[in-house]
């Protein structure tokens, strides 16, 4: 009996440290400018659980650190597609999709050409300076 409650503490153990509580992760969500940080940084910061979500304009990585026990990536990433934003290999619903101002319309090649045209600016004035 001594034995089975030996193991039986042990494993319970190894589960509760098994969850982190500053588990860190990093996910690709589409978007093209900082109106589209904004929503997916708030998208995952809502999601309770999550400590920091920082969104990459320029590389759509996005750095999250979450408690395991509270939360999952998938919990995380279906809050993004919520508000529109697809994530590597999920696409958002049309309906989500719609909801984005017209400035973020990211499947949208025309609005990539812009944003990548305002990036050029960015980095031409700064060389400048």
């Amino acid at each position: 009996m001594k034995k089975i409650i030996t193991v039986l503490t042990i494993l319970i153990t190894t589960v509760t440290f098994a969850q982190n509580k500053n588990a860190r992760a990093s996910i690709e969500v589409d978007g093209v400018c900082l109106m589209c940080k904004t929503r997916i940084e708030k998208a995952s910061l809502n999601t309770k659980g999550v400590k920091s979500a920082v969104w990459n304009v320029k590389t759509h990585e996005l750095k999250l650190i979450y408690d395991e026990r509270k939360t999952n990536i998938d919990t995380i990433q279906s809050k993004i597609l919520a508000v529109g934003h697809d994530v590597k290999d999920i696409k958002a619903t049309d309906e989500a999709y719609a909801t984005v101002h017209p400035c973020c319309k990211y499947r949208d090649e025309v609005v990539q050409d812009e944003h990548k045209g305002e990036e050029k600016h960015k980095e031409d004035d700064e060389h400048n300076h």
